[in-house]
């Protein structure tokens, strides 16, 4: 079965055997066997074998070998590598242990803030990022958000270290285009891996129950643990995207690697810099019953923004009856006077899920309009969200 792999490095030790072949004489140091070498004879005619003289390494590559070397040369400055510790309470044994993770991630503004995985770095005790040039400093969390899989770190870096990532878009992204991912798989820094755009659109789950990832980028481009964080790159060696994830049986590169798109990224960073956290639309709507022709409203928040533009949902009826010297109490549920979901803004719902993802979409303050049944008459409702 396939499963899904977060990139973040385990803090397992991965030993990696190398290795390496030695090229020198074939004679041992104790042969007897010499070896002349003679001059050249003097006034021998060219060979019209021989090739041209030799060139340049910058002569010597193919356009796609520029194209490479300028995508990594453009982006390997801003890339960091994110190294993490937290103390894990080993419950048999009743004792702390320290337990040890890694990413990636890419340098964002002169002011040191740093983009990354979300499961990089949670529940970390202690960060550290190590640029390109091998500098380290101790980073701070800013903030997050798990369903996106997204976080800021910041480090008090001089400017000249900070190479902010050049970001590009990605809603004019096709299927075929070249794509770099560049990073550090098992602790390799700068490794950088090139393949293509696979597909576009894909959901994935997420880490938070019930809510997918959405409209991910599918790459071919190798991925592996340590690549969480690092960018999806174009051949211009802007950013387009943010590995995230990998299909894989054994947990290792399958060639189908999954990346967050940058102009989701971009909505989002100016929120978690100021805020620390997505705050996120809401309507007041509890609860929904689903059926085949919309959504009808069971629970409402009495103080919410559904109820105070006039929504209902279902009524609670309790009936008291005495019987001598005690008085019991039953409660129904009056479904006639809920108001029945039909659409938000012209779009059909048919789900609790597709709802919630429609609301989510706006921003706390917009304007929505919902098309509701209400006694057998449809009308349309103005609600004006709040935020959580």
């Amino acid at each position: 079965m396939n499963r899904l792999s977060l990139l973040c490095g385990a803090s397992a030790l991965v030993g990696l055997l190398i290795g390496a072949a030695l090229v020198g004489n074939n004679g041992s140091p104790g042969s007897n066997e010499a070896y002349a070498v003679q001059p050249p004879a003097a006034n021998v005619s060219p060979n019209p074998l021989q090739g041209p003289a030799e060139l340049s390494p910058a002569a010597q590559m193919t356009d796609e070998e520029r194209i490479n070397v300028f995508v990594y040369e453009t982006a390997n400055p801003s890339v960091v590598n994110i190294n993490t510790k937290s103390i894990e309470i080993d419950r048999f044994f009743m004792m702390q242990r320290e337990a040890e993770g890694s990413g990636s991630g890419a340098v964002i503004d002169k002011e040191g803030h740093i983009i990354t995985n979300f499961h990089v770095v949670e529940d970390a005790d202690k960060i550290e990022v190590t640029m390109a040039s091998n500098k380290s400093f101790p980073a701070t969390f800013v903030g997050g958000d798990k369903e996106h899989d997204i976080a800021i770190l910041k480090i008090d870096a001089p400017p000249e270290d900070l190479r902010p990532i050049p970001m590009g878009s990605s809603s004019r992204l096709r299927v075929g285009q070249r794509g770099f991912v560049l990073g550090n798989p098992f602790g390799w820094d700068g490794t950088l891996t090139t393949g293509i755009i696979s597909s576009l659109n894909r959901d994935l789950p997420s880490r938070v129950a019930g809510r997918p990832m959405r409209s991910l980028i599918q790459t071919d481009a190798a991925m592996n643990p340590g690549n969480s964080g690092g960018p999806l790159l174009n051949t211009s060696g802007q950013m387009i995207g943010m590995c995230v994830a990998i299909a894989t049986k054994t947990g290792q590169n399958a060639g189908v690697g999954f990346a967050i798109p940058i102009d989701r990224i971009k909505s989002i960073v100016p929120e978690l810099i100021q805020n620390g956290r997505i705050v996120r639309a809401d309507i007041g709507i509890m609860e929904v019953m689903e059926t085949d022709s919309g959504l009808v409203i069971a629970r409402l928040d009495p103080d919410g923004p559904a109820a105070q533009a006039g929504l209902q949902g279902f009524r609670r009826v309790v009936q008291r009856r005495k019987q001598g010297p005690v008085i019991y109490e039953t409660e129904t549920i009056d479904r006639s006077s809920a108001d029945r979901i039909l659409e938000v803004d012209g779009q059909p719902m048919r789900s609790g899920v597709q709802f919630r993802d429609k609301i989510w979409d706006y921003r706390p303050g917009d304007l929505v309009h919902l098309t509701i049944v209400r006694s057998g008459k449809t009308m349309e409702v103005a609600v004006s969200l709040g935020g959580r």
